[in-house]
C-alpha cells in the first residue's frame, strides 16, 4: 500500500519488455529484495538491486493496463507504506486501473469505464501521485496541483496528448460491488442516508 506521495523521481535505465532497471537513489534506503516500489503508480517487487539501481520483472497483465516503461523515461517512485508512514495523500493499492490521456492545463480524458469511479472532490491518483480532482465532467477530469508538486514529480513533464497511468479511489469500486451484490444488507438509501453517494 502506498500513500501516492512521491519520494523521487529516477530514471528507466533499460527495459527489455519483461525486465526493468530504474536508476534511483532515496528509494533504495532501507530497501531490499522482495520490497515493493510503486514507479510511476504501478506497484512492482524489487528482484535485485545494486547501490543506484533496483530491477523489478513486468508482467504481461502489468503491460495491458499501465502505459508501459520507455528506457530513459523518468518516473515518479515511492517506497510502500511502513507503520510509522505518515497518510499525506490517500489510500493507494498501486494497482492501476488504467491510462487517461493528457489535454493540458492538468485536465485529462479517460474511457467511460474509469469516469465512473471519478467525482469532483475525490482523490485520484496520476502516475503514482495522490491529486484531488478540481473537475470531473464528459469523460474528463481536471486536477487541483501546488507548485510544490509539480515541481517534485515527473507532471512538470506532461506534454499535451502524453498518456499516463491512473487509480481510481478504491472506495468507489467497493460501494459499486456491495450495490450489485444480490441479497446483501447494504442498500442505496442505506448508503444515501450515510454520506457515501
Amino acid at each position: 500500500m502506498f500513500t501516492g506521495i512521491v519520494e523521487e523521481i529516477g530514471r528507466i535505465k533499460s527495459f527489455n519488455g519483461h525486465k526493468l532497471i530504474v536508476e534511483c537513489s532515496k528509494v533504495l534506503e532501507n530497501t531490499q529484495i522482495g520490497d515493493s516500489i510503486a514507479i510511476d503508480g504501478c506497484c512492482q517487487t524489487v528482484t535485485a538491486m545494486t547501490s543506484n539501481t533496483f530491477q523489478a520483472d513486468v508482467s504481461a497483465e502489468t503491460l495491458r493496463i499501465t502505459k508501459g516503461f520507455k528506457t530513459g523515461e523518468r518516473v515518479n517512485l515511492e517506497r510502500a507504506l511502513t507503520p510509522q508512514t505518515r497518510m499525506g495523500g490517500h489510500i493507494v493499492q498501486g494497482h492501476v486501473d488504467g491510462t487517461a490521456k493528457y489535454l493540458g492545463d492538468m485536465k485529462f480524458a479517460v474511457s467511460k469505464e474509469l469516469d465512473k469511479y471519478i467525482v469532483y472532490k475525490g482523490s485520484i491518483t496520476v502516475n503514482g501521485v495522490s491529486l484531488t480532482v478540481s473537475g470531473n465532467q464528459n469523460n474528463t477530469f481536471s486536477v487541483a496541483i501546488i507548485p510544490h508538486t509539480l515541481e517534485n514529480t515527473n507532471l512538470k513533464n506532461l506534454k499535451t496528448g502524453d498518456i499516463v497511468n491512473i487509480e481510481t479511489d478504491i472506495l468507489g469500486r467497493y460501494v459499486e460491488k456491495f450495490l450489485s451484490t444480490k441479497n446483501n444488507n447494504i442498500t442505496e438509501d442505506f448508503l444515501k442516508e450515510n454520506g457515501f453517494m
